[in-house]
């Protein structure tokens, strides 16, 4: 009775009092723990890629009551573009998973979990009380002039960046001063640069909106069936039944396929697309490879690819850029974007810097990343920042084809596969004389407000000669 009522009064004497009954024993430290809870150190969903809203929790690789450093992997997070694992920053206990293993569509920031620090009784965690959304600010109103806001200078404070961080703000030209550090002793983390990435780009103005009005409620009543006895439209399928004629099957999309719908749907919507092709001699490139395969240097027909656009690119900076909301933007680094497939869709690591690699260097980096890409083990650092794409369906048996350019770069170049045609060898003394080519086109999707038909035609054929003339690009 005597502890209840001095509870009820102000919290510095509760933890006065609660202090003094323990000296005192009157209550057990366990009680101690219950009465004050042990302060949680939470874990939220983080910001794996400059275009994530909302990740799927794929696998928890901890449990409740399991102790963890600094740097250990948390769990699995299925982002837009692959499933990332989520470190600790701090050491701790993970004390209370708030989001199981298998949820999907958790927004950003949302409490996934939470810590307590070591030696701290991790069954006594403080579960905070979910926080409510708070209504955006009403405009200010003519009652008065808001203050004049005053700033003060203060001394310039020593930054501390992580690698991925600090790639992430160079690339993007963002200041790191503005970044808030969450990491041990005050280190900038890849999280906390995505997060500076993406208040950039909510800051930008959006197009204003047209008043939509809530529309009145609609009754949909049955559809009457036709003469022929066909629905109007096929009926939704159900669970453990089996299925009707006419019927079909919700199949629920990941974050991957969202993002790339939305990402076509935007390229496709608002970029003026402009194709041009051309039929490229695969001979030299076929000799070559002999050659080297003589001294044991394996090499892909993609990787010519991948070079001599990188040349191209090199020899022809007019081509080397992307559009951002200002306009055009001229890249000073060659960064080679090539699309693979994965069973969770279409994703394009990046051979950075591919004008300055070797060909066998290229082939080592192209196949690791393919790998890491397929096994959804990419880093965000490894399939952004490209200046340049390439698509090769090759493989397939496709001819010819044309790509989707993925923004905000200003081309994608779609390769078809090689084929044998019956050609006029040309500039031969005894005659016309026909011969077979080993033929191979390419087309080239550009951006119209930054490469136009003329340039576009002037840099296939300077891709198409420095394919044909392999040594040519400084392989």
């Amino acid at each position: 009775t005597m502890a209840s009522s001095m509870l009820a009064l102000s919290p510095f004497f509760n933890l006065f009092y609660l202090c003094f009954a323990v000296c005192a024993g009157l209550i057990s430290t366990a009680h101690f723990y219950h009465l004050s809870g042990a302060a949680p150190l939470k874990v939220q969903m983080p910001a794996l890629s400059p275009t994530m809203e909302e990740g799927n929790i794929v696998k928890w690789l901890k449990k409740e009551g399991e102790e963890g450093a600094a740097g250990d992997t948390l769990c699995e997070i299925e982002t837009d573009k692959a499933v990332v694992v989520l470190e600790s920053s701090e050491d701790g206990i993970l004390a209370k998973i708030l989001v199981q293993e298998g949820s999907r569509g958790v927004r950003l920031g949302t409490l996934i979990a939470l810590m307590v620090s070591e030696g701290e009784d991790w069954k006594q965690v403080e579960i905070p009380a979910p926080e409510p959304i708070t209504p955006t600010a009403a405009p200010p109103t003519a009652a008065g002039p808001a203050p004049p806001l005053t700033t003060t200078p203060s001394a310039p404070k020593q930054l501390r960046l992580s690698p991925a961080a600090r790639h992430i703000l160079d690339t993007h030209g963002l200041d790191p001063h503005l970044a808030k550090a969450t990491g041990p002793r005050g280190l900038i983390t890849k999280e906390d640069a995505l997060k500076l990435l993406n208040q950039r780009d909510e800051r930008r103005p959006a197009p204003p909106a047209a008043a939509v009005t809530s529309p009145a409620p609609v009754t949909v009543s049955a559809p009457i069936a036709p003469s022929t006895g066909r629905p109007t439209f096929p009926p939704l399928s159900v669970p453990g039944k089996p299925g009707m004629p006419g019927t079909f099957t919700e199949i629920p999309a990941s974050n991957v396929r969202r993002v790339i719908a939305q990402r076509l749907t935007q390229s496709k919507s608002t970029i003026p697309h402009a194709y041009a092709s051309v039929d490229c001699d695969l001979g030299p490139v076929m000799k070559l490879r002999k050659q080297l395969a003589t001294e044991d240097i394996k090499v892909s027909v993609n990787d010519f690819i991948i070079k001599a656009a990188a040349v191209s690119l090199r020899e022809m900076p007019e081509v080397n850029v992307m559009w951002s909301g200002d306009g055009p933007q001229a890249l000073d680094y060659i960064h080679i974007s090539i699309a693979v497939a994965t069973p969770r869709g279409l994703i394009t690591p990046i051979i950075k810097d591919a004008a300055s690699k070797g060909l066998q260097e290229i082939a080592a980096t192209a196949k690791a990343l393919a790998k890491k890409a397929r096994d959804g083990k990419l880093l965000p650092e490894e399939y952004q920042g490209g200046s340049f794409s390439i698509s090769n369906l090759g493989m397939f048996g496709i001819s010819e084809f044309s790509a989707v350019i993925n923004p905000p770069q200003a081309c994608i170049l779609a390769v078809g596969g090689t084929r044998a045609e019956l050609r006029m060898a040309p500039h031969n003394p005894d005659g016309p004389v026909l011969h077979t080519q080993q033929l191979m086109t390419v087309t080239l999707s550009s951006d119209g407000r930054l490469v136009d038909d003329e340039l576009a035609s002037r840099f296939l054929e300077k891709f198409r000669t420095n394919l044909e003339q392999p040594q040519r690009a400084s392989l």
